[in-house]
């Protein structure tokens, strides 16, 4: 593999950083096909196809190339909610927009683009789960497994990564660095 880097320059407070190649778009789009066989074997044959309900605005790419990757049909949703500030969790969940959808006696999957503290995700599986759904299910692109302690673990996961702080496919710095198609690594501890 041939080792990329980037370099930020949007204007924000980590300008200059360098950023590492953590994920290639090559092995992004192999996973998320493994992860939407996973999926579409294991709602084969129900009644009703499951609600997909993506967190804004990270998970937008990724749920949008696993539902084309399956070979069921599913509905879908959007919840977005804010918990961050610049780089770092704010520790405070608040709901910006809620779904429309009934997901009461319905099968819901979750769709992050990162599980890192685990707040978020705990908050919104405690939200669906006040609705009365038949099943909550995650799938998280990326996963912090090492620093969250989230109360179930996420049923699919597309790659534990390191505590870093990442960009790319979806994930972003002061919404910038979102279209990248790869997904690229910055080392906190490591000055530019």
């Amino acid at each position: 593999m041939i080792k990329k880097t980037l370099t930020l320059e949007y204007g924000g407070d980590f300008d200059g950083r360098i950023l590492d190649l953590l994920i290639s778009e090559e092995e992004i789009q192999e996973r998320v096909k493994q992860i939407a066989r996973q999926i579409s074997a294991d709602y084969e044959g129900k009644s009703k196809p499951p609600i997909m309900i993506g967190v804004l605005n990270g998970s937008f790419y990724f749920m949008a190339d696993l539902l084309r990757a399956m070979s069921i049909e599913a509905e879908m949703d959007f919840i977005k909610i804010s918990s961050y500030h610049k780089i770092s969790s704010s520790g405070t969940i608040r709901l910006i927009k809620d779904i429309s959808a009934d997901i009461s006696k319905r099968d819901v999957i979750l769709v992050e683009d990162i599980i890192d503290t685990g707040l978020s995700i705990n908050y919104l599986r405690n939200h669906f789960l006040n609705s009365h759904p038949a099943s909550v299910r995650v799938v998280a692109l990326l996963y912090k497994r090492s620093i969250t302690k989230v109360d179930v673990e996420p049923e699919y996961v597309g790659f534990e990564i390191p505590d870093k702080f990442v960009v790319g496919y979806g994930l972003d710095i002061d919404q910038q660095y979102r279209r990248l198609r790869d997904i690229f690594a910055m080392d906190m501890h490591k000055k530019p």
